[in-house]
């Protein structure tokens, strides 16, 4: 059974940000559109055929990522994110580039002994070479420019010692006389320059934390005020990660109230709406039956929530892998299909949801 229909594009007639985007397809209002990573490593195997049986809508999980592609000073590497395209460009999909300024950087960039400058000159030869190798390709419509940048506490996230453990260099580089990152505002200036003919994602993780959503709308429409497009949002689904999206499940009526509402807002600022990394944490094996159906039905309620906006604005929603993905010390992030690659209940809410 096929899940989603036969996505319809249209042209967007008029755009206030950018007239270079104008040739670009959007989605048609009235559609949800929904897709999901694949693996580099997944490519020619059984979750490809799977993905394509279902959808339309990819993100390469890390191939584009400033780690994988310029992981140090004059070393470049896009033989996997290529592949991506080409794949995409055969297939006939739309694709969303991960590949912002975040955490996901290299282990060069994250060392210790690194200079604010250092730091600047490398972001911004990624981001400038990145913008302009993409821009005038015909499946990408999307990148993601920045990500995880504000923790759930409205504290902007940064640096922590050594190399391997989640953190953000690039707030060494500073702030702005207003407080504002200064790699966040270089990110937006080098998109909004060389990436003209792509919408531009500020894609940002965690729960429904009012501290934290206040400061990332303060930052977009501060972003545009200084002249630099702001796109669409995104937000990451990576529910019960951490004690704030468990928070999100546990209260989900009034985390779905509080999407609601941020999609509104969105969609009132001429944002899209995108919903980038959805999978669902198990951190309990034996009680892995009865979280599936847990699961299926919080997937149920966003997807009512976003299918609920689509006569608004652009909202799309994005799996994050398509089967079980593990994560030492962590759990097993759970997605529509099992370790054996049978479709899990989570598999009937989007196949229902789409027909």
């Amino acid at each position: 059974m096929r899940i989603l229909k036969v996505i319809a594009f249209v042209v967007i007639t008029s755009c206030s940000s950018s007239k270079d985007i104008t040739n670009k397809p959007i989605i048609k209002d009235g559609e949800l559109l929904v897709g999901a990573t694949l693996n580099y490593h997944e490519l020619d195997t059984k979750k490809e055929e799977l993905y394509l049986k279902d959808f339309k809508y990819l993100t390469p999980a890390n191939a584009a990522k400033q780690s994988a592609i310029h992981p140090k000073p004059n070393v470049w590497n896009w033989d996997k994110i290529n592949d991506f395209i080409d794949f995409a460009n055969k297939n006939n999909l739309v694709v969303r580039l991960h590949g912002p300024i975040s955490p996901q950087a290299s282990r060069w960039a994250k060392a210790d002994q690194r200079t604010p400058k250092e730091l600047e000159t490398n972001m911004t030869e990624f981001a400038t070479a990145f913008a302009k190798r993409f821009n005038n390709e015909p499946s990408v419509k999307w990148m993601d420019v920045v990500n995880e940048t504000i923790l759930y506490n409205g504290d902007w996230f940064g640096p922590k010692s050594g190399t391997d453990k989640w953190e953000n260099p690039w707030l060494q580089i500073g702030l702005d006389e207003n407080g504002y990152p200064l790699y966040i505002l270089k990110a937006f200036e080098i998109a909004t320059k060389y990436a003209t003919n792509l919408k531009l994602v500020y894609n940002q993780n965690a729960g429904m934390d009012d501290v934290l959503w206040d400061k990332l709308k303060k930052t977009i429409l501060y972003l545009r005020s200084k002249g630099y497009r702001v796109d669409g949002i995104g937000w990451q689904g990576h529910l019960l990660l951490g004690a704030k999206r468990k928070d999100f499940v546990d209260n989900i009526d009034e985390s779905m109230e509080k999407l609601s509402a941020l999609i509104d807002w969105a969609h009132q600022n001429n944002l899209e709406f995108h919903v980038t990394e959805l999978d669902y944490l198990v951190k309990d094996g034996s009680k892995l039956e009865s979280e599936r159906q847990i699961q299926k039905e919080v997937y149920q309620k966003i997807v009512h929530v976003l299918k609920s906006k689509v006569n608004n604005g652009v909202v799309t929603l994005n799996l994050w892998d398509l089967g079980v993905r593990f994560k030492k010390g962590t759990g097993e992030f759970q997605s529509i299909y099992d370790k054996d690659l049978n479709a899990t209940p989570a598999h009937e809410v989007i196949s229902n949801a789409l027909k």
